[in-house]
């Protein structure tokens, strides 16, 4: 990767930190998903299918324009697998156009030298990698047998940031397998996270004697990342839950295909609002509103966003119930 790239890219994130750290009133991240199709079927994932079609691109400029419009600072582009869109390298172009930063999360099967350059064109700053095991198998074809030439790929083209995340937990077979896809990652000059993996529900449990031997030797390993500033991770290893105000639906925004705003991907189905319609006294409002998911929450995006507002704004609105109406402002005393 190009050095004035990497020094671009780190004082836009820079910036991004500093306006989260002053401001609260909109999103720093938003998920969209521009494909819900998928060319694998990961038996722990519920975020696919295999016959939708790719959202208009007009309707994600449309939907890019509103996200901009209420002030997010990061898009992240995910699936489905995005890369199936055939106008991704476009909504990219707008995501950079509108002035916020562009990610990507594929599986990386379509990953040529082209399609790399083809993206480095576009302006992407972001791409990650999730590596489920070694050898492909019947839980998960995102192997780093299948993926390594790919992976070489990116390390002679791309010219954004690359992280490899390796999994454990949620039946993957071999917890050493994690081990092998994180010095893989060193080798090849990428950042590497270790994810603790929910099952087909979204549940987690926590990690065995074995798994915790791995989760204990790869913590802290390879290039440092934003995902090691929380002791999430540790807790939800142990099966502990986590104290923490999750702000999804107001710093965190989850767009699935059809455009609406969900709270995240295992949570979809509330707020369920049209980003249309999505107003900053909505962001306002989740921002308030405490998450009865989120002592066991897995996903470390929702989590690092947190981290800018835990230690201020304590969330005082009743949370969400279906037939219930909005929420409300709670009264003393309310649980």
């Amino acid at each position: 990767m190009k050095t004035r790239n990497k020094v671009k890219i780190r004082l836009t994130e820079l910036w991004m930190i500093a306006r989260g750290l002053l401001f609260t009133g909109h999103p720093i991240l938003a998920h969209i998903v521009p494909m819900r199709r998928c060319n694998l079927s990961c038996t722990y994932c519920n975020e696919f299918d295999d016959f939708s079609a790719p959202v208009p691109l007009e309707d994600m400029k449309r939907r890019l324009d509103k996200l901009a419009s209420l002030g997010t600072s990061i898009i992240t582009i995910s699936g489905g697998e995005p890369t199936l869109h055939p106008q991704l390298d476009d909504i990219i172009r707008h995501i950079r156009r509108r002035g916020m930063i562009a990610g990507l999360i594929t599986n990386g099967y379509f990953l040529t030298p082209e399609r790399i350059e083809r993206l480095n064109e576009a302006g992407l700053q972001h791409l990650q990698i999730s590596i489920d095991n070694v050898d492909p198998d019947e839980v998960s074809k995102k192997s780093l047998k299948v993926l390594d030439s790919k992976l070489e790929n990116l390390r002679r083209h791309a010219e954004f940031y690359v992280n490899l995340n390796s999994v454990i937990g949620g039946g993957i077979r071999n917890t050493e397998d994690a081990v092998a896809v994180s010095k893989r990652a060193v080798e090849l000059g990428f950042s590497t996270t270790l994810g603790i993996i929910h099952d087909a529900r979204g549940r987690l449990k926590p990690l065995n004697e074995t798994e915790m031997g791995v989760y204990e030797r790869l913590r802290g390993y390879g290039k440092l990342s934003y995902a090691r500033f929380t002791k999430f991770r540790e807790n939800l290893a142990r099966g502990r839950p986590n104290k923490w105000r999750c702000r999804a639906g107001g710093r965190y925004l989850y767009i699935c295909e059809d455009g609406r705003v969900h709270y995240c991907s295992q949570q979809r189905g509330y707020p369920n609002v049209p980003l249309e319609d999505y107003t900053r006294e909505d962001v306002r409002r989740e921002f308030a509103t405490p998450k009865s998911c989120a002592p066991y929450c897995t996903l470390a995006c929702v989590q690092i966003v947190g981290l800018f507002d835990n230690w201020r704004s304590p969330q005082t609105i009743a949370p969400y119930r279906v037939g219930q109406g909005r929420p409300r402002e709670a009264s003393a005393g309310a649980p």
